[in-house]
């Protein structure tokens, strides 16, 4: 009877979706999300099927199928466009500030792109949608 109802536990486990498998901060990493940045001005909208990289003085990098694995504590989206040009999104489960509003995000954020390395906040399209506006 034990075998039984651990083997029900396990497969139940197993149909469990992937978003909670995916889970960084409270941020469901299976869904939207954006990055921010300022000094200078950077976003980074990421989804499981293209990630967009835009700023100011930039052009927009913008790939489909970015690769997300788990790290550690944090979580690592990875593009690469046809040219070999790659992006690095770094997530990890620190409370942080945009240095411009009182506004606290859930994830500090760390993108590698062009030799550059950009320091920010992020958190789910969803939470950012239902902030108020200043």
């Amino acid at each position: 009877m034990r075998i039984a109802v651990v083997a029900l536990g396990l497969g139940l486990a197993a149909c469990q979706p992937e978003s909670k498998m995916t889970e960084l901060g409270g941020v469901d990493l299976a869904k939207p999300l954006r990055a921010l940045g300022t000094e200078p001005f950077w976003g980074v909208e990421v989804s499981l099927d293209e990630i967009v990289f835009t700023g100011v003085d930039r052009a927009d990098f913008r790939v489909a199928g970015p690769v997300l694995r788990l790290a550690g504590a944090g979580a690592v989206f990875t593009a690469e466009d046809a040219s070999g040009a790659e992006l690095t999104l770094t997530l990890k489960p620190d409370k942080c500030s945009d240095g411009m509003s009182d506004w606290v995000y859930p994830l500090s954020a760390e993108v590698k792109f062009g030799g550059e390395t950009l320091s920010g906040c992020a958190a789910s399209q969803t939470m950012l949608s239902e902030r108020p506006k200043p």
